[in-house]
């Protein structure tokens, strides 16, 4: 598999576009670290590798014990290691990323708003909504990893 197009170097633009939402989001008040956790479980579910191994890199630079980073994809059997509201937001994650499929259920959103303020779950469905298009920028134009 070889890498394409650089894309951000062929349309700046919109590139930047894109990372306008990124740094917003950096500023909306979610943690940095719940952030970086529903971006790495995004970009598993869409096999991103450039994605997940920037969002891996992150989360161990901000202190993630490798242990629960192994754990990421099988969280839903992960029992205790991730908080309540980790998990919320994986669960709606995983939900928003499927959509096709999920059509995102009403007991996902419930379980949301009952965790996160309209505020945050806005800001939290931007997130997934833009680690979505990043992983489909990285997949089609095959992004290696930096690693």
């Amino acid at each position: 598999m070889s890498h394409r197009i650089d894309y951000a170097h062929a349309s700046p633009e919109g590139y930047k576009a894109f990372g306008a939402v990124y740094v917003t989001l950096q500023k909306a008040g979610l943690s940095k670290q719940l952030i970086d956790l529903v971006y790495l479980r995004v970009s598993q579910i869409n096999g991103c590798a450039f994605c997940i191994d920037m969002h891996t890199r992150d989360l161990l630079k901000l202190g993630l014990e490798v242990e629960k980073l192994a754990l990421v994809p099988v969280w839903r059997d992960s029992g205790e290691v991730f908080t309540a509201r980790e998990r919320v937001a994986l669960r709606w994650a995983e939900a928003v990323t499927r959509v096709a499929d999920t059509h995102v259920p009403d007991a996902d959103y419930e379980a949301a708003t009952a965790e996160f303020s309209d505020k945050e779950l806005a800001d939290l469905t931007y997130a997934i909504a833009l680690m979505n298009a990043f992983n489909r920028f990285g997949v089609a134009f095959r992004t290696p990893p930096k690693g």
